[in-house]
This record gives structure tokens, sequence and C-alpha cells, in this order.
């Protein structure tokens, strides 16, 4: 537009409780990201399955800077990547064949979250990928797959590929490329990305001083943390709530803070 806004229709209210609920939690972990340092100009992308039998999902309009994102100006598409909704925004391929891969192949999952960061590009690129080096990398690698670079991600042949070597995991390292993370929620996938990005970043400051320096963590201990990491037990506390329930009020409150009218 010509004062330098992005053309953005309100949906509040235009659509249902459940769309709007995912569309805010999106937008937030778009904003979340940014504050992060974590984005890559308009590149890397986040996606949302919108709940109901549809197999709809959101994901950010291709040219927007994830600091702008908000709940109205996600992009709803269907699994064949046709825009649902009336638009002036497009979506990216190479976003749209890595998130429908997954959400079609993984129905359990309402979140993916695939990013280019420095540490994350750079554990990529690493032949051994990540390391049991700390406590961040010990408690996520049970959960940890790796897919092979192919080039970007434009070939529709691919998606087979990205889904079978995600499996059943809820991060994945795009080797040469990035990292991936999905999950049952927003606050979910931000959990699990965050102590992975945090794990890549310890390993590449680790690797400062060389390979040999580095301290691999004792065997006894790294199959003490996958059992205690098993089906995610350590995260719930007493009452039934879990780490990751009182995690994503307090990013909301930061956003609110920091970088408000992400649920416009």
């Amino acid at each position: 537009m010509a004062d330098g806004s992005v053309d953005v229709r309100p949906l509040k209210g235009a659509v249902s409780a459940d769309e709007w609920k995912t569309r805010v939690d999106l937008a937030a972990l778009y904003r979340l990201v940014a504050l992060q340092g974590w984005d890559d100009m308009v590149y890397t992308h986040i996606s949302a399955r919108i709940p109901g039998p549809e197999h709809h999902f959101l994901i950010n309009p291709y040219g927007m800077f994830f600091e702008e994102m908000t709940a109205s100006s996600m992009v709803k598409i269907d699994m064949d990547g046709n825009v649902l909704q009336e638009t002036p925004h497009i979506v990216n391929a190479a976003g749209f064949n890595i998130h429908s891969a997954i959400h079609a192949a993984r129905e359990d999952v309402q979140f993916v979250m695939h990013l280019h960061t420095d540490q994350g590009v750079a554990v990529s690129s690493q032949q051994e990928g990540l390391l049991p080096l700390n406590q961040a990398s010990l408690a996520i690698l049970p959960e940890l797959s790796y897919h092979d670079y192919e080039g970007i991600a434009l070939n529709i042949e691919e998606k087979e590929r990205l889904a079978a070597d995600l499996g059943d995991n809820w991060v994945m390292i795009l080797r040469n490329h990035g990292t991936l993370a999905v999950g049952l929620s927003a606050a979910d996938v931000w959990r699990s990305m965050f102590i992975l990005e945090r794990a890549c970043k310890i390993q590449v400051m680790a690797m400062s001083a060389g390979r040999d320096k580095l301290l691999i963590a004792p065997q006894t201990a790294q199959q003490e943390v996958a059992r205690q990491m098993k089906d995610r037990g350590p995260l719930r506390l007493e009452g039934g709530l879990t780490v990751t329930d009182l995690i994503w009020p307090a990013c909301l409150r930061r956003l609110d803070r920091e970088l408000p009218g992400y649920d416009a």
C-alpha cells in the first residue's frame, strides 16, 4: 500500500472460534521467532492445521516479515495448495511442499515450524549432526531425525521422503538446510524448537575450541535422560499442568510487552 502498511482484511468474527484461536497462536509463533532473531527475512515458514475434518491449514503470506504477522494475515490453503480465502497474498511454494507433506502424514500434528537460523544451519552442515554435549541436546536427541538435502524444496517427489524421514519424531534436522519441529499445539512446537535451536547454538559455541576439546556426555547419562524424556513424562507437573502449559502464557505476555498486535 502507498503508506507502507500491509493490506490485511480483519478476520476476527468472520471465521470460526477454532480457526481464530489457531490464527492467533500461529501469528504469536512468528513474532516469537522474530524476537529471538531466528527469522530469515521473508523466508522459512510456520504452519497450523485448522481443527476440523477439512484438512485445511494456515501459512504465512509470502513477502511479510515475521514481526509483521497477525492472525488476520495468515493464508488458509488446502492440501493441494489452493487458497481458500480472499487475499492479495501468495504463499511460498517450498513452504507449501514441506508443510503439506507433514500435515498429510501426521494428523496428530497441529503446528509445523521450519527455520534457517545461523546455528541450526551450521549444525545441519556438520557430518556428525547434533552431538550429545549437554542437557539440551540430550533432551531433544530422542525426538530427532534427519533428512538429506535434495535442493530447494520445490520438487513434489521430495514430500514423501520428508514425511518418511520425520516418522513419528518431533524434531528434524534438514541437512545443509536448517531445522524443523512439529507439535500438538503452538506451545508444544515452540518448546521443541527452542530446545533444538539452543542445543545447536551451544554446540557451535563449544566447537569453537576444536572437536578434540569437546566433552561428550557419558553413555549412561545419555540413556538416563532418554528414559526420563520417554513420552515427554518430565513435562507434567502436579495438578495435571505441564511445563508447556506454563511456558506459553509467559511467551504471550512477553509479546504483549515487546511486540504487540499479533492478535489482530
